[in-house]
C-alpha cells in the first residue's frame, strides 16, 4: 500500500466504523468538495450514502483518500495516473497464489477439528 509521507503530518485515525465528509475533510487535509470530486474520478472510492444522499466514509475510504491525497499533492500525479497507479496495486487477496494441495490439508484439518467440536 501506498504510504506518502506527509501523511504522517495528518491526525491518526480514530476507531470509528463512519465518518461523515467533514471529518474525512478534517483527517485528510482536503476541502470535502474536492472528496465529491474525488469519488467520481476514482471508482475506489465508494462512501455509504444515507438518508439525503449524506456521504459515510468507512476507514478503508479515508485509507485510500489519503493515498489518493499523497500522489496527487506530494508525488504530483495528474488524476488520471493517480487513477492508473491505483489500478495497479495489487491487493493481498491477489497477490497470493493459494495452492489447492494446501487447500485440500487446510480442509480436511478444518473437518476434524470441527467433529471434535460437535463431541
Amino acid at each position: 500500500m501506498l504510504e506518502p509521507s506527509n501523511n504522517n503530518e495528518l491526525p491518526p485515525i480514530p476507531g470509528k466504523r463512519y465518518f461523515t465528509i467533514g471529518e474525512v475533510s478534517e483527517l485528510c487535509d482536503v476541502k470535502p468538495h474536492v472528496l465529491r470530486y474525488w469519488e467520481q474520478e476514482f471508482p475506489q472510492l465508494k462512501p455509504v450514502k444515507r438518508r439525503g444522499n449524506r456521504r459515510y466514509y468507512q476507514r478503508h475510504d479515508v485509507v485510500m483518500i489519503r493515498q489518493i491525497r499523497g500522489l496527487l499533492y506530494e508525488q504530483g500525479f495528474t488524476i488520471g495516473g493517480a487513477r492508473q497507479r491505483l489500478e495497479q496495486e495489487v491487493s493481498p487477496e491477489q497477490a497470493v497464489a493459494v495452492d489447492p494441495h494446501i487447500l485440500q490439508t487446510l480442509r480436511a484439518e478444518l473437518e476434524e477439528i470441527l467433529v471434535i467440536l460437535k463431541r
